[in-house]
């Protein structure tokens, strides 16, 4: 189940990512003092930001309501292998598009725990934290709707804190980082 609930939202994702990346005409202009974007569009001026645990877009905009690191075995991460940062959100669907939860966290962010001089460490996806979602959590929300969800990513040590950064889309340009500790 879990399995198929994954890829129903890589599958989603695909779709999600290339209609939000559709949504700049290419010409973005840089703030370098706050990690903020302005993108002229031809109706009005649209800010893109993720800063203070809240993502805008022009579509999209997700707040982060809780983080949680969860250990092995406890609730939330019952059949894990590893410890877990979960994050508990609420996506608002500012267009007519097809968006849930699930894509719209998942085309938006990346986790990266940076623990090898090596190589870039991105996290991959845990299983859901919270079984409150597991029926919603790739339900479109309607047009000016906003719907909550959760989501966890498997962490390779309980120190090294994790970065999270938010794109305009998957490979789109970086609209903002933060930085959660895990202690």
């Amino acid at each position: 189940m879990k399995k198929r609930n994954v890829l129903i939202g890589m599958a989603a994702t695909v779709l999600l990512s290339t209609t939000l990346v559709g949504c700049s005409n290419g010409s973005d202009k840089s703030s370098s003092s706050n990690n903020t974007r302005t993108v002229k569009t031809t109706k009005k001026q649209a800010k893109y930001y993720f800063k203070n645990n809240k993502l805008v877009m022009s579509d999209i905009s997700i707040t982060i309501t809780k983080t949680k690191v969860i250990p092995v075995g406890e609730i939330g991460n019952e059949y894990g292998e590893k410890p877990v940062i979960a994050f508990w959100f609420t996506t608002t669907n500012k267009s007519n598009k097809e968006i849930n939860p699930n894509t719209a966290w998942i085309a938006a962010f990346t986790a990266v725990q940076d623990n090898n001089k090596n190589q870039v460490n991105e996290l991959d996806i845990g299983n859901l934290p919270d079984d409150r979602f597991l029926d919603t959590q790739s339900e479109n929300i309607k047009k000016n709707g906003t719907a909550e969800s959760a989501i966890a990513y498997d962490l390779d040590d309980t120190t090294t804190p994790v970065k999270l950064t938010a794109t305009k889309g998957i490979g789109g340009s970086k609209l903002g980082t933060m930085t959660y500790k895990l202690k």
